[in-house]
């Protein structure tokens, strides 16, 4: 059984189920946005550690929880490893503290023989951008299987085409995984990251250059494809590092989003 092992598990997120589940209990007592999508297809999530980023991660995976899709595709950015294009993980099983999921190999495989720009790398399974969601799908996807996608050097358009392809099929189900500015001051954050949630709820990517996130190229390709397809988005939650540090010189920013019809 090949087996994608967690390796942020303990570090990102507690490496316990029941601390896990305790996480999302708390997330969940809180109030949130009552902003919804009829036909929910995708989710804009941060990648940070869950002390910083789980409640805003949360907010769209609860939204999305009465959803039973077949497999939910997760394209996040490469942070240890160069690589040109995307690397698709070709493992059976991928690992969480929750339970195991199954890796949709037979489709994973597909992925690389129809596009060039897709491979398999290796190193990838130490990318934190995609398994920091993997707890949140085994809890609230039990059935679903997961297909993870690391890109590097890729042009948007690329993975638009991907994203337009998964859409065709009303059982896939897409996470866009993607941080915002980083160690700026709170006020210079607020003032970059404005931009990002002004695109992402304009749908204009054409000012995407002007903000910083690590996921900046999935963002553009998921709200290029939502835009042609008159797809509608809605800004959930952002919040700053320093909602929980109380440190406001150097903060990193987080959002999340849903995407829909």
């Amino acid at each position: 059984m090949s087996i994608r092992k967690t390796v942020v598990a303990g570090s990102f997120y507690p490496n316990s189920k029941d601390e896990i589940q305790e996480y999302i209990k708390q997330f969940n007592s809180i109030e949130t946005s009552s902003e919804n999508l009829e036909n929910l297809r995708a989710i804009i999530s941060p990648h940070a550690g869950y002390i910083y980023s789980g409640f805003t991660a949360n907010q769209a995976y609860k939204k999305a929880a009465s959803l039973n899709p077949k497999r939910v595709i997760v394209i996040g950015p490469s942070h240890r490893v160069y690589l040109q294009g995307a690397s698709v993980a070709l493992y059976e099983e991928y690992e969480t503290p929750l339970g195991n999921i199954q890796i949709d190999l037979e489709f994973s495989k597909s992925l690389v023989e129809k596009y060039e720009f897709c491979d398999f790398n290796i190193e990838c399974e130490f990318e934190h951008s995609t398994e920091t969601q993997a707890p949140f799908i085994k809890h609230y996807f039990k059935n679903s299987k997961i297909v993870e996608i690391v890109y590097g050097d890729c042009d948007y358009k690329s993975l638009s085409l991907l994203i337009e392809d998964f859409l065709k099929d009303k059982d896939n189900f897409i996470v866009i995984s993607t941080d915002l500015s980083h160690f700026y001051t709170q006020k210079e954050a607020l003032k970059l990251d404005n931009i990002c949630l002004e695109v992402i709820k304009n749908k204009d990517i054409s000012l995407l250059d002007s903000c910083e996130a690590c996921g900046k190229t999935g963002v553009k390709a998921i709200l290029d494809i939502a835009k042609k397809e008159n797809m509608k988005t809605k800004l959930l939650h952002y919040c700053t590092s320093a909602n929980t540090t109380k440190d406001e010189s150097r903060v990193v920013g987080y959002c999340s989003a849903l995407i829909g019809e």
